[in-house]
């Protein structure tokens, strides 16, 4: 008994954050916290010091008659030694832009993905226009309060059966408009984050841009979306190719651009892929 009054004396309990909330994992030195539906990151006993990835719907595709273009990837969000507050946070998850159905109009933008206060969304969606082809939607990162933005790539009417329209940004990279019109890389700075939580694509990256489509007479295959969730562009005339690709769910992926032939034939635009929201801190501090 003595002993074990001495022992508390000499090695007082410390307390520690309590967290709950998202699917847990670990690494060697962090715990993660992903997020891939809304849902409360709660913290009770002691605030939280925590590092925080964000990644915003994927826009959705263009149809465009036969020709449509790549929705842009997600918006990407970093900041790092953030204080999180004893209580309940909301952590809200953007689904992924809606592809064009109607020939004619844009892809819709990606929603916002946000934790508590934090938020960060892009205007993603693929444009619309004439039957030459629209352009791709944008994307952008934000790395502890430095905005970089990325350009989809612009329609290309080399008229006859050569029209395509643009591939669509990544958070990464900008979105090709010259043939293939393939869609910008995300971002894999956070491939350990994507190791440890089982998340993103192609080895570590988010934000994908998608393929923009391509007017071909033939068999032709899809055109490739970006590195990170990017849903691939529509090309020819042959089914199902000539019909896009949507974004990877949970990368912030975008939705691939329609193809098809001569300005007659169209293939469907694909869907964003949804966002993704992971929160990470010192296995130390629970």
């Amino acid at each position: 008994m003595i002993g074990a009054i001495t022992a508390g004396l000499l090695f007082p309990v410390i307390p520690k954050s309590v967290v709950t909330g998202g699917t847990l994992s670990s690494d060697a030195t962090y715990h993660y916290r992903t997020f891939t539906a809304s849902g409360t990151l709660g913290v009770t006993t002691l605030p939280l010091t925590a590092d925080i990835l964000v990644v915003s719907g994927g826009g959705g595709g263009s149809n465009n008659g036969a020709i449509g273009a790549g929705g842009g990837g997600g918006a990407l969000y970093y900041e790092t030694g953030l204080t999180v507050l004893v209580g309940n946070t909301t952590v809200t998850i953007g689904g992924g832009g809606a592809a064009d159905t109607t020939s004619t109009g844009n892809g819709s933008a990606g929603p916002a993905s946000s934790i508590g206060g934090t938020s960060v969304s892009v205007s993603n969606g693929a444009v619309g226009g004439s039957n030459t082809g629209g352009d791709g939607g944008n994307s952008k990162k934000v790395i502890s309060g430095t905005t970089t933005s990325y350009s989809g790539g612009t329609r290309f009417d080399a008229g006859g059966t050569n029209r395509r329209g643009g591939g669509g940004a990544g958070s990464g990279a900008a979105g090709a408009g010259s043939y293939p019109a393939i869609g910008g890389n995300g971002l894999n700075t956070y491939s350990s984050w994507a190791s440890a939580t089982s998340t993103g694509a192609d080895s570590g990256y988010y934000g994908g841009g998608a393929g923009g489509g391509y007017e071909f007479n033939g068999s032709q295959n899809r055109i490739a979306g970006g590195l990170g969730g990017g849903g691939q562009g529509g090309a020819g005339t042959t089914a199902p190719n000539y019909n896009a690709t949507a974004g990877t769910v949970n990368t912030g992926g975008g939705g691939g651009g329609g193809g098809g032939q001569s300005g007659i034939v169209g293939g469907q635009s694909g869907a964003g892929g949804s966002g993704i929201v992971i929160v990470r801190y010192l296995k130390t501090a629970v």
